[in-house]
């Protein structure tokens, strides 16, 4: 069985940037890595979101058009109603127990990639 990754907004927004840093290069290489090793590699539609927002409002052309080609590249994985009941349950849950994961008015994209991921793994998230 393959490793499963789903990428979230930091190291996709890395990745996609087109300015060579130390850092979005050892991304980029580590990302390169993980596909060459055959893990099974997923940008899941809520990180495509939150990276495309930001290179729209700021008018990165380039950083977009990466994006899009990595979209082809790799697996995309679009947000279902399944996720997103999954993702209200976890927020409940979470906000019961004490432990929010952002603040009450925010849409909390780090609760929607978890739920993405359970509802394709079908497994415990780490």
């Amino acid at each position: 069985m393959s490793q499963v990754i789903l990428l979230d907004s930091g190291p996709l927004g890395l990745v996609t940037n087109p300015k060579l840093s130390v850092e979005s290069l050892a991304c980029t290489q580590w990302l390169q890595l993980l596909v060459s090793s055959g893990s099974r590699v997923i940008i899941p539609e809520i990180a495509d979101y939150e990276v495309r927002r930001e290179l729209l409002r700021a008018n990165k052309v380039k950083g977009i058009a990466r994006l899009d080609e990595l979209n082809q590249l790799l697996e995309y994985l679009p947000i279902t109603t399944t996720a997103m009941h999954q993702a209200a349950l976890f927020w409940a849950q979470a906000r019961q127990q004490g432990q929010p994961t952002a603040g009450d008015k925010t849409i909390d994209g780090d609760i929607i990639l978890v739920a993405q991921a359970v509802t394709i793994i079908g497994a415990d998230v780490a």
